[in-house]
């Protein structure tokens, strides 16, 4: 049974996992943009394009569906004319792997940065997630895959995300951010914690009070929760370069070009 299971399982992330439609959006900031701003330990969020990022968008009511963490170049690149593997993510059928930037080319994405985190405690994120490469996670939970399988169920607004984490499978750890989360929880760096205001015994100070912070569940994180995390800075590589609208080339305006200029080589036979 538990065979049959696994295999209904792995059929069912395979569908899951397939674009819906083949991608037109263009990625507005490059990879060699995104690969200049990423620093070890950024969180990069991505709008996927398969089915279960669509029931992930619809249920977290966000853009992101998916998200990856950076880890620079802690990993050797054993062939130079290779792309080298930079981010770690979670994946439905592959589990914990390492991939390059060009994986997301044409998506959009989002650098979520952690804010004062120690150079020692990022070391330690990143090590974190590279120690779990290759852990593969059980598909047998059928349940919490079926669910994607009707991404834009009738939910009321309030209880969409109480359906996301409803299960405690492999499969509902592997579509949340639950990797990184344990990650970052490791090193107790905030990202949405739950906070109890503590009021003082003291008569005379009746009216102070403590913020005590609690840290949620690991798998009841989602890649939003980067995106509106009080304590991750959005970094966006077009305006932290220097921008000037100015410099912009309008098709329906007349350009000029001025200095040197890249030209195409034509081969000749």
């Amino acid at each position: 049974m538990g065979q049959v299971t696994e295999l209904v399982g792995r059929g069912l992330a395979h569908f899951l996992t397939k674009p819906v439609r083949q991608s037109t959006q263009v990625a507005i900031v490059s990879q060699e943009q995104l690969l200049a701003n990423l620093q070890p330990g950024d969180v990069l969020l991505i709008e996927g394009n398969t089915r279960v990022s669509v029931a992930i968008k619809y249920l977290t009511q966000s853009t992101w569906s998916h998200a990856a963490i950076f880890i620079g170049n802690a990993l050797p690149n054993d062939s130079p004319w290779e792309l080298p593997l930079v981010l770690v993510e979670a994946d439905l059928k592959d589990g914990v792997r390492a991939i390059t930037l060009a994986n997301y080319a044409q998506m959009h994405t989002r650098i979520c940065r952690p804010v004062g985190l120690s150079d020692e405690d990022r070391k330690r994120v990143v090590d974190y997630v590279i120690a779990r490469l290759g852990q593969q996670y059980d598909l047998k939970h059928i349940f919490d895959l079926l669910r994607y399988l009707l991404p834009t169920a009738p939910v009321p607004t309030r209880f969409r995300r109480r359906l996301l984490a409803l299960g405690s499978g492999d499969p509902t750890r592997a579509i949340c951010s639950t990797l990184i989360a344990q990650a970052f929880e490791s090193v107790r760096y905030p990202i949405l914690p739950e906070i109890e205001r503590t009021w003082s015994n003291d008569p005379v100070h009746a009216d102070c009070y403590a913020e005590i912070y609690h840290i949620r569940h690991y798998s009841l994180y989602t890649p939003r929760d980067f995106d509106i995390s009080p304590f991750f800075d959005i970094i966006k590589p077009t305006i932290k370069n220097g921008f000037d609208y100015r410099s912009l080339a309008w098709g329906d305006m007349p350009q000029v070009l001025e200095g040197p200029c890249r030209s195409v080589e034509t081969k000749k036979d």
